[in-house]
């Protein structure tokens, strides 16, 4: 497979996890209320936390599913003839 299609699975899988793992660690009772803010926004969503647990977790599945392909496991050519 190329670097561009590696890219790409990399980035979908790492999209996916983003949004799995987003709404985890949200507290959403604030001790100032503004208005014309959303009630339920949380004051911190820790976005630096997520986006490194966000890398780590998909660098591991990359890996994981690159080494499947790699070793033929995982082909979906086969899979869909």
């Amino acid at each position: 497979m190329s670097i561009t299609g590696l890219a790409i699975i990399y980035i979908i899988i790492w999209w996916i996890v983003f949004f799995a793992i987003l709404p985890i660690d949200v507290e959403r009772h604030k001790s100032i209320k503004i208005d014309g803010e959303d009630p339920g926004s949380p004051e911190n969503p820790k976005m630096l936390k997520k986006f490194i647990y966000c890398t780590g977790i998909t660098t591991v599945l990359f890996i994981l599913i690159y080494l499947l392909m790699k070793f033929e496991y995982l082909n979906l050519r086969n899979i869909l003839i």
